[in-house]
């Protein structure tokens, strides 16, 4: 590094910062340049970007808005920065997490190194087995709504670093350019989709919820990851108290609870749940409810537990139907397993986890049945022969079990 530059920043930091963002989205900013197109010219891009960081000459691009659609209902919008803004706010975050870490409380879960979603879940699951009330969370448009001067007030009680709170303030305050071209000023909020977007967001929340409750409510347990919370209460007063506690709390740190998605839900599984509204809750991705279960002894009994979420069968019900496996009826089976693989591999490795049955019963009988359909459209003897592609796929299951890995955990002749 220069020793003429104001900011030390090293070519180094950039060089590790890039590595690391190399491996994840490859979408273009608002600039058009993708990951493809920054590395085509990388040792000019990191120079330049290393140049403009150390002499405090850098900053910000727009963000780009996409919108994602939401399984129920709406759309989630995204911010996309360009590639050399994720880089620079690799940067930043390679700096400033070591020094956040060792702050959060080991029940934050999102985004940290060493934690899980799963992590979260099976503490969750745990936990409702120990109390009887559950307060679920939902903060309404978090990312949107994280005030900035509280945000970089936190920000100084861990860092004076002038570079990075130079470069914070910046990403703040780098404007929003919408679908149709325009430009949008942020006055509060980081945008979904920034490197350094999670780390911000945990410390905000660090403040606003987990050390409150520590401090408010250190009887009461909680599980959060990023924007979604579940507190654990023994009481149904208890947890209606809390949840009144935290609309204040909350409203303190200008955020709101989301009127209709935060709910005080009963978690045990006598008769008594149906004297009560609400009788499970969704937590990333898993819904916790009554469900049968089986002891050592092999004794049937029912137990709060999660499962796949309905929410989550549906996005990948989608993503199947999506694929339109009847107008691919001139591929071999085996090239259509290539394909389905790789995503059913994610999609057991996450949502097996916990009662897989509900996975088996719920997604892989459909996508047989795609397959079904699949061996309908390829063979003409099948056609209108529901019963028949039934078998023919049982018996292909039979032959050949490790083709689709869906057929490897039980899921072969599960057609429906």
């Amino acid at each position: 590094m220069s020793s003429d530059k104001p900011f030390p920043i090293t070519k180094s930091m950039v060089w590790k910062a890039y590595k690391l963002v190399e491996r994840n989205g490859k979408a273009a900013g608002v600039d058009g340049q993708s990951m493809e197109d920054f590395a085509n010219d990388l040792t000019n891009n990191l120079y330049k970007l290393w140049n403009r960081m150390a002499s405090g000459s850098y900053f910000p691009p727009p963000v780009r808005r996409v919108e994602i659609p939401k399984a129920s209902g709406g759309v989630r919008p995204l911010g996309i920065p360009t590639v050399a803004d994720r880089v620079a706010q690799m940067v930043v975050k390679q700096f400033l997490e070591p020094e956040l870490e060792p702050v959060f409380d080991p029940d934050s879960y999102g985004y940290r190194p060493g934690k899980s979603a799963h992590q979260a879940v099976e503490v969750a699951r745990k936990r409702c087995w120990e109390y009887d009330w559950v307060v679920d969370l939902d903060i309404k448009a978090f990312f949107d709504s994280i005030d900035h001067e509280l945000l970089m007030r936190a920000i100084r009680c861990h860092t004076q670093e002038r570079w990075v709170l130079l470069y914070l303030e910046r990403w703040l305050k780098a404007p929003v350019q919408l679908p149709d071209g325009t430009l949008q000023d942020r006055l509060s909020g980081t945008p979904q989709g920034g490197v350094i977007s999670p780390l911000l967001a945990n410390l905000f929340l660090h403040y606003a919820f987990d050390a409150w409750m520590r401090r408010s409510y250190p009887s009461i347990p909680f599980e959060r990851y990023a924007d979604d919370a579940i507190c654990h209460c023994r009481t149904r007063e208890q947890a209606e108290q809390l949840k009144v506690s935290l609309e204040k709390r909350f409203a303190q740190c200008g955020l709101r609870l989301h009127p209709e998605k935060t709910h005080v839900v009963y978690c045990k599984t006598s008769s008594r749940r149906d004297q009560h509204p609400h009788i499970q809750f969704t937590f990333l991705g898993f819904t916790f409810r009554p469900r049968k279960s089986k002891d050592r002894y092999g004794e049937v009994f029912t137990n709060f537990l999660p499962a796949v979420s309905q929410q989550a069968l549906k996005r990948m019900r989608l993503k199947i139907k999506q694929m339109n496996l009847r107008k691919q009826a001139f591929l071999p089976l085996e090239v259509i397993a290539r394909r389905l693989n790789p995503i059913l591999r994610g999609w057991i490795q996450f949502y097996g986890r916990f009662y897989p049955s509900e996975l088996r019963a719920k997604l892989f009988t459909y996508l047989n049945k795609r397959l079904c359909s699949w061996l309908r459209e390829k063979h003409k003897p099948l056609r209108g022969r529901y019963l028949r592609s039934r078998q023919v796929l049982a018996r292909i299951a039979r032959q050949c079990p490790d083709l689709f890995i869906h057929w490897q955990r039980g899921g072969g002749i599960m057609v429906g």
